[in-house]
């Protein structure tokens, strides 16, 4: 989209340059603006618009600076002025409500701007470490995980961009204070209170079984068969203790494994095996999985996409996100419209 807007608004020179050198950057500047901002939708607009002031500038550029690092930059000052004004995007549980009734009726809360996930595996966050090193992809994952966030949305908007610069990119603080025009004293202090209010999540965070690992992988299996098979009791020997589930855009969440399960048997339009088709995917960096409802018509169709934390081989949190465009969200996640061969296999088994 970046490159049609650019040949709508110029002559054509230089254009092939600047985009062969900036588009590189795309991925990991797309993965800054979503943190930012907690939105896929709106930072695909903040790229866009950082291509843009990068495309009108580039011949000022000068390479006084890496490219990455100035991209980065005007990356960061998009999202600061995009942000003035605007509401933060919450999970259900960061809106400070004590956890649900289960048996209770769910409350939808369209107003609400919620955060959204990401598609991908990990997210490149423009380290110059080895992208193929398990200890860089690690730490790229955590800092796209649903967690840190969501952690993130409960700062100030230049609280993001300090910790984000500070400790992700791993810029010094005197890059970080020409970045965003202020002092280095003024960052260290921005930077000393977002670390102390994300604190808690950065402990939880290192608790995350691996994506890839065989034990994460076992146990996605039973998942999968525990809600094909409709055999809902078996979700209570794979949930935590005080595992959470929540769904935006209903504004409840649920915390213990009875709970969880109370909700799904109250809530859940489906009545038996066959019904319920999961289909794999990966969302910020964690399991997911997309849940196709069968309807009266026999159908299969999106239902919502399930983003798994899971701790010691165990699902300790679960967030399920719906949405007005469930086909739209699926495909950007890969997921087709309808599981054609996987609900036949369900319905013999």
């Amino acid at each position: 989209m970046t490159e049609q807007l650019l040949d709508t608004t110029t002559s054509g020179l230089g254009d092939a340059t600047f985009m062969d050198a900036a588009e590189p950057y795309r991925r990991e500047l797309l993965a800054h603006c979503y943190r930012m901002s907690g939105s896929l939708h709106d930072a695909e607009d903040l790229v866009q618009e950082t291509y843009l002031r990068a495309w009108r500038g580039y011949d000022n550029f000068g390479g006084r600076s890496s490219l990455r690092t100035w991209l980065h930059r005007i990356a960061t000052n998009v999202c600061l002025t995009a942000l003035e004004g605007r509401k933060r995007r919450p999970l259900p549980t960061g809106l400070g409500a004590p956890s649900s009734d289960p048996t209770d009726d769910l409350v939808l809360r369209q107003e609400v701007p919620w955060l959204e996930p990401i598609p991908g595996s990990y997210t490149d966050d423009g380290r110059t470490d080895d992208p193929s090193d398990p200890a860089t992809i690690a730490a790229s994952r955590d800092s796209i995980r649903l967690a840190f966030v969501a952690a993130l949305q409960h700062l100030s908007a230049r609280q993001r961009a300090v910790l984000l610069l500070r400790d992700v990119l791993q810029w010094r603080a005197s890059e970080v204070a020409a970045a965003l025009d202020t002092t280095t004293a003024a960052v260290n202090s921005l930077l000393q209170r977002a670390r102390a209010q994300l604190r808690d999540v950065q402990e939880a965070k290192s608790e995350l079984s691996d994506p890839d690992s065989a034990e994460t992988r076992a146990l996605v299996k039973r998942w999968v068969e525990g809600f094909e098979k409709y055999d809902i009791d078996s979700l209570v020997t794979m949930l935590t203790e005080d595992a959470i589930w929540e769904m935006p855009p209903f504004d409840g969440w649920y915390q213990g494994a009875d709970a969880i399960v109370t909700l799904i048997k109250c809530n859940c339009p489906a009545n038996g095996p066959g019904d319920q088709v999961l289909l794999p995917t990966v969302a910020n960096g964690q399991p997911a999985l997309g849940l196709y409802m069968r309807g009266e018509d026999g159908q299969h169709r999106p239902f919502q996409l399930q983003v798994l934390d899971i701790v010691d081989g165990k699902v300790a949190h679960a967030t399920v996100f719906f949405s007005d465009d469930l086909v739209g969200l699926f495909a950007r996640f890969g997921l087709p419209e309808s599981p054609v061969a996987r609900s036949r296999v369900s319905e013999q088994s």
